[in-house]
């Protein structure tokens, strides 16, 4: 049985952008940038999940859409779902990352995604484009 592990791309409009989280930890993935997000506990749906990862990780409340592109597996243990998200209440706040970025589509490239991430880019640029 696989780990579930949830990430949120979480937008912004005017204009459309994404935000990327830095991480931190572990060493092999300190400095690449991701969706933040984490594992699902027991008895949580994905999106119960994400919510409380996402209150935990970034200190604000946020509403779950639709799932952005397929399950991507994480090594031999864990599969990661991602789904699209908006802020409802607060600013994203430095706490589990060391660094927020606000990317448009066009900026995606500008920093480097952990590995399981960039498969998603493509889906995600042509969403924030509209397309």
């Amino acid at each position: 049985m696989r780990v579930s592990v949830v990430g949120a791309a979480l937008l912004k409009v005017d204009p459309s952008r994404v935000l990327a989280s830095r991480r931190t930890s572990p060493p092999d993935l300190a400095g690449y940038w991701e969706f933040p997000g984490g594992k699902v506990e027991s008895g949580e749906t994905d999106e119960q999940a994400l919510l409380r990862e996402l209150r935990e990780e970034l200190g604000c409340e946020t509403e779950i859409g639709a799932r952005l592109g397929p399950d991507l597996l994480i090594g031999e243990t864990a599969v990661l779902r991602v789904y699209l998200a908006r802020l409802t209440d607060g600013e994203p706040q430095l706490l589990d990352h060391d660094e927020h970025r606000w990317l448009t589509a066009d900026e995606l490239d500008d920093v480097p995604w952990i590995p399981v991430d960039a498969p998603l880019l493509a889906p995600l640029r042509a969403h924030l484009r509209g397309s």
